[in-house]
C-alpha cells in the first residue's frame, strides 16, 4: 500500500461518521451539469429527510433546469479553518427533481429549520406551514441519490 493510499484511508470517515456529518450541518455545495457540459455550483441550505440529502429551490432556477436535463449532480459538505480540522463529505450521484406540494412542503419545511436552526415542531402549526406552502408555490424539491462518497477528517491524521 503506498503511503497516499495508506493515508486516504486514515482519514476516510467510516459510513457512521458520514452519516453523522451530514446530519450536523445545512450548508452544501450543489454542482449540476450546464448545457454546455460546464459546471455549475452553488450553495444552499439541505436538510436530511428519509436518509437522503434533500434541498427546495425555484423550479425556474438554474440547478433545477440543469436537473431536469441531465439528472448527474455533486455535493459537497465541508468545514474545517486550519488544515488539522478540514473535514468533508463529497456525494456523488443522481437528482430527483419532484414537484408535487405536499413533497415540497416536506422538504421545505426540514430545510428551513435546519436554515433557521428551529426545530421542525416548531414549524408544524397551521401558520408556519401556510406561510411554507406559500413560498414553496415556486418552487421543488430535489432528493439526491448516492451512488458514491468520498470523505475526509484530517483530524485523524493527528491521532
Amino acid at each position: 500500500m503506498s503511503d497516499a493510499t495508506h493515508r486516504r484511508a486514515q482519514i476516510r470517515f467510516t459510513p457512521e461518521e458520514v452519516d453523522t456529518f451530514l446530519n450536523d450541518r445545512h450548508k452544501v455545495q450543489v454542482a449540476t451539469v450546464g448545457r454546455h457540459g460546464e459546471p455549475h455550483l452553488s450553495t444552499l441550505f439541505y436538510a436530511m429527510v428519509d436518509g437522503r440529502l434533500a434541498f427546495w429551490t425555484y423550479a425556474a432556477s438554474q440547478k433545477a433546469v440543469n436537473l431536469r436535463r441531465d439528472e448527474r449532480m455533486t455535493c459537497l459538505v465541508e468545514d474545517g479553518d486550519s488544515y488539522g480540522e478540514l473535514r468533508g463529505v463529497v456525494l456523488y450521484g443522481r437528482g430527483e427533481v419532484l414537484e408535487d406540494p405536499e413533497t415540497v412542503l416536506r422538504v421545505g419545511t426540514a430545510a428551513t429549520a435546519a436554515m433557521t436552526a428551529t426545530p421542525v415542531a416548531d414549524l408544524q402549526t397551521p401558520e408556519a406551514q401556510a406561510e411554507l406552502a406559500r413560498s414553496g408555490r415556486k418552487r421543488v424539491a430535489v432528493f439526491m441519490t448516492v451512488e458514491r462518497v468520498v470523505s475526509w477528517d484530517h483530524s485523524k491524521l493527528s491521532t
